[in-house]
């Protein structure tokens, strides 16, 4: 019997015993009144920690883990010798690339613990002068190497966390991606390449790469399937369907999850974006070029003068990093109301003892209905994580001019004009408006400022302009000017604030700082 069967064999009697225990008549076994109590509260507990994992509780996936682990001492494998007979320890030709690749990972997590995979993708993947930027892929053949360099060696102890791990990915978890889901990385997704008929691989963003890790496979379509169908049930938002064909949704941990199916999409596939990596970095850590003190005043004069500002970049930009940043400039006595699709900010776990509640679109309640419910809940400054749809557009210039005294969004614009034209067509289609010019005239009304980043192709982000959206009497409406931009080494000053948006913000600030202003960033045309 090949490798392979026995383990699927031992998948299955553990489900049996776990199904036994669910099942036991507890007034049937004769047990004092203590202990009845006491199995009650297992059983409980085991029933609970089956629902919640796979979903990114931590917690319920270390208790099913350790029922597994009693399980198979207790019952299933008498010998410790015998754990060869599923996963073949010490001999490296019969181990396949999976199984180095998790005797890898677990190897490295028992000094590194979540940055585990980190440290196999920096210090030996790509450690000889090599980048992810370059060659963001990572072969069978990497991992073969890497397996025979390292000198591992493993206790009986550890062997059987490994077996244990491996039932428990196929049993409740999330196939070859269960562990990978809990690393300190950026995202992960599957069902996105291989050829019709073949076993999906995996993909992971890190660092802002999408890195294909092109050694791991699913079992089978059959295993992806399972892993779509459950990796989204946390909070119960209704079942994955041939009529519903997509659910956007959190995990335990705050990650968002997107997971979608024929006949939506050609094959069953699953997006995980983790937040966890996202620091709450000061601006001087954040930008590391050059003149970073000139790019921090003017956000900091931009937002303590309350204007309505656009964080633009593609993904992996550090949108979402400086966002967060932003907030310290913010007077600690305004309250902010932030809107989001998925909860990913969580600006109240960085800033606790701020007035912050974040609201999302819910399948019974709409992204308008929680503006409209914002509108009554006292807040100052409002904060749209993402601008990427035309309802979530017209909600941002709704925003801006009567919810709020100020609101800051992120977007995927690639230069300010596309962010304003973006904008007006967003109204337009959305119905807010049927005239081009007037929808044109609310957002240049609405939008003051475009903070652009920009991530290079070795992995450098930066502010790449901070451009003013003025306001021009005419045909035209409006004008871009860069009030700073990065000239490849460091950040020097453009036009500068124009005359009319410094006296906009002066309305906020005091006459010592609307001086400076007119001493340091005012350019008077010519």
């Amino acid at each position: 019997m090949k490798e392979v069967d026995k383990l699927t064999e031992l998948i299955d009697k553990v489900s049996e015993e776990i199904n036994g225990i669910l099942r036991t008549n507890l007034y049937e076994v004769g047990l004092s009144d203590a202990d009845l109590d006491s199995l009650k509260i297992r059983k409980s507990d085991l029933r609970e920690a089956l629902r919640n994992s796979g979903i990114g509780d931590i917690y319920a996936k270390r208790y099913v883990k350790q029922t597994i682990k009693n399980i198979v001492v207790s019952k299933l494998i008498e010998n410790p010798d015998d754990y060869n007979l599923y996963i073949p320890f010490g001999d490296g030709d019969r181990l396949s690339v999976r199984e180095k690749f998790d005797i890898l990972l677990y190897y490295f997590s028992l000094s590194d613990g979540e940055m585990a995979l980190s440290r196999i993708i920096d210090e030996y993947v790509f450690c000889e002068g090599e980048s992810i930027y370059d060659r963001p892929y990572i072969t069978e053949e990497q991992i073969e190497e890497l397996y025979d360099r390292v000198d591992i060696f493993l206790s009986k102890s550890d062997k059987l966390d490994i077996l244990v791990q491996r039932i428990y990915s196929h049993y409740k978890g999330l196939g070859v991606i269960d562990d990978i889901r809990d690393m300190k990385i950026e995202g992960v997704s599957a069902g996105v390449s291989g050829r019709y008929g073949e076993p999906s691989t995996v993909w992971i963003l890190y660092k802002g790469v999408s890195l294909h890790l092109a050694f791991l496979k699913f079992d089978s379509d059959r295993e992806l399937e399972r892993v779509c169908m459950n990796i989204y049930r946390y909070g119960s938002p209704g079942q994955l369907s041939k009529s519903r064909g997509y659910i956007v949704n959190e995990m335990k941990d705050n990650s968002r999850v997107v997971v979608v199916r024929p006949p939506f999409a050609e094959n069953f596939a699953f997006f995980v974006r983790k937040f966890d990596t996202i620091e709450n970095k000061q601006l001087d850590q954040l930008l590391t070029d050059k003149g970073w003190e000139l790019v921090g005043e003017v956000l900091k004069y931009i937002i303590k003068g309350c204007q309505v500002s656009a964080i633009t970049g593609a993904q992996g930009s550090g949108k979402t990093t400086l966002l967060m940043s932003l907030i310290g400039f913010i007077p600690s006595n305004f309250s902010l109301r932030i809107q989001e699709q998925a909860f990913e900010l969580h600006l109240r776990q960085i800033y606790p003892m701020r007035n912050i509640l974040t609201f999302r679109e819910t399948e019974y309640v709409s992204g308008q209905e929680g503006l409209d419910v914002q509108k009554k809940t006292d807040g100052v400054v409002n904060i749209l994580g993402e601008v990427a749809s035309n309802e979530v557009a017209a909600w941002m210039i709704q925003m801006s001019q009567v919810a709020s005294l100020f609101t800051l969004f992120t977007h995927h614009a690639k230069s300010t004009d596309n962010l304003v034209k973006y904008l007006r067509n967003a109204l337009i289609i959305n119905g807010n408006f049927n005239n081009e010019r007037i929808a044109l005239e609310q957002v240049v009304d609405a939008v003051r400022f475009d903070v652009h980043m920009e991530r290079d192709s070795v992995g450098h982000r930066y502010v790449e302009r901070i451009s003013e959206i003025e306001q021009i009497p005419g045909e035209a409406l409006y004008r871009i000017r860069d009030v700073i931009r990065f000239d490849g080494e460091k950040y020097v000053l453009g036009e500068g604030f124009s005359k009319g948006i410094i006296q906009e913000m002066s309305k906020h600030l005091k006459y010592e700082e609307v001086k400076y202003l007119y001493e340091n960033f005012y350019i008077q045309d010519k």
